[in-house]
């Protein structure tokens, strides 16, 4: 079932509303007694990661602190 909510009450409950929305429960805005908007809520794409896609693709050397140890300390004690 659909509610029928009017533009002053959506503009006072609108955090509700959403919330709402959010949970599945479809809303129409009217005004003035028509309808204007529906709102739904918004279903976001789920994103499949794959782990370890790069393994055994490069070697990262134990030593690795120490090559760049100059840098390192160069990007945080300069001055901003």
């Amino acid at each position: 079932m659909t509610v029928t909510v009017n533009l002053q009450e959506a503009k006072t409950q609108l955090s509700r509303l959403v919330d709402q929305a959010a949970k599945g429960q479809e809303f129409i805005i009217a005004k003035a007694g028509k309808p204007m908007v529906r709102v739904v809520p918004i279903h976001a794409p789920t994103v499949e990661r794959t782990l370890g896609f790069l393994a055994g693709q490069g070697i990262v050397r134990a030593d690795v602190k120490a090559v760049f140890a100059g840098d390192i300390v160069v990007e945080f004690e300069a001055p901003r």
